[in-house]
């Protein structure tokens, strides 16, 4: 063999080597080391008790060193006050951000004005911007009837002093006509100054996957409008069902069918709900989620050992 063709050889396999490389990397996860950013939901507690023991699960998870706190706000503002002192409290624990949920159902343009000003003057710079549910009894939406509208509203208001994050629904919202429309409206909260969404929670990676390509198909990209993937941790078999019914979210038949095998064994639903969320990260990560976002239920487990167990913590 001559040493021009020995040096032809060394070039193909430099070149092969190179390609097999860059082939390599691009079929890398997105997210280096796993370290996704991640957060936190707390709901208003009903008594005093209950919002020491809450701060006192604010400290344990804060530790984890999550991207900031949301608070949901109830229906119509049934729990507005609860909300405004929780929020108040956990942003003099901490420097960690809390973003409050903002409903524009049941209130004027008056009230989110001052609810807006209230919380700016907390240092608060993200809000989650919801339409909420009517409250019983209550007749028409109000001033602000959607989301859209209340998206609209801040930025008239506020400008750009709040990072505002919007619902979105991987597996369509109940009230929707269908889902295109409902991805229409998504696209509309972003072009009216949403910066960033939160899932409904799913147990179908592919329902998100869907959902974030169909954004792409029209033209909004995860780089400009990141869809955080809500996160449901599973402790109690009937609460999820329960959970899962009345706001549209689906739970695969595998999952309830297992529930129901377990019975009353909450040992058993616990390990298996683990399990089943801790896959589901994983699949979101490896698919390059831009973060995630857990649902508490104002505990400190499972939330604490998912985030552990996924690598997230530094």
């Amino acid at each position: 063999m001559t040493q021009s063709l020995l040096n032809r050889l060394n070039d193909i396999e430099t070149l092969l080597n190179s390609v097999k490389s860059e082939l390599q990397n691009q079929t890398k996860p997105n997210n280096t080391n796993n370290k996704v950013p991640f957060s936190f939901e707390f709901f208003p507690t009903k008594t005093d008790e209950a919002q020491d023991k809450l701060l006192t699960t604010f400290d344990t998870l804060n530790a984890l060193n999550p991207q900031y706190f949301s608070v949901t706000y109830g229906a119509g503002g049934s729990t507005r006050e609860r909300t405004l002192g929780i929020v108040e409290a956990l942003s003099k624990q901490s420097d960690t951000p809390i973003a409050p949920h903002m409903s524009c159902i049941g209130d004027t343009k008056a009230e989110i004005g001052e609810l807006l000003d209230f919380y700016k003057s907390l240092g608060v710079t993200r809000v989650v911007a919801l339409r909420g549910d009517l409250p019983s009894g209550q007749v028409g939406y109000g001033e602000l009837p959607y989301a859209l509208d209340l998206v609209k509203f801040i930025r008239q208001h506020s400008g750009e002093h709040f990072t505002i994050k919007v619902a979105a629904y991987p597996e369509m919202h109940p009230q929707a006509r269908n889902f295109d429309a409902d991805i229409d409206n998504l696209v509309a909260k972003y072009h009216a100054g949403a910066n960033e969404a939160i899932t409904q929670f799913f147990y179908n990676a592919d329902s998100y996957l869907f959902l974030r390509d169909k954004l792409a198909k029209k033209g909004v990209h995860q780089d400009q409008f990141p869809i955080i993937a809500g996160i449901m941790p599973i402790t109690n078999a009937s609460n999820i069902i329960r959970f899962a019914d009345g706001c549209g979210a689906d739970i695969p038949r595998y999952i309830r069918k297992q529930l129901a095998d377990f019975g009353d064994d909450r040992k058993a639903i616990r390990q298996f709900g683990f399990e089943v969320v801790h896959t589901l990260c994983q699949r979101l990560i490896r698919e390059g989620v831009p973060a995630l976002h857990f649902y508490s239920m104002n505990s400190t487990e499972p939330n604490k050992e998912l985030v552990k167990a996924l690598g997230l913590t530094s």
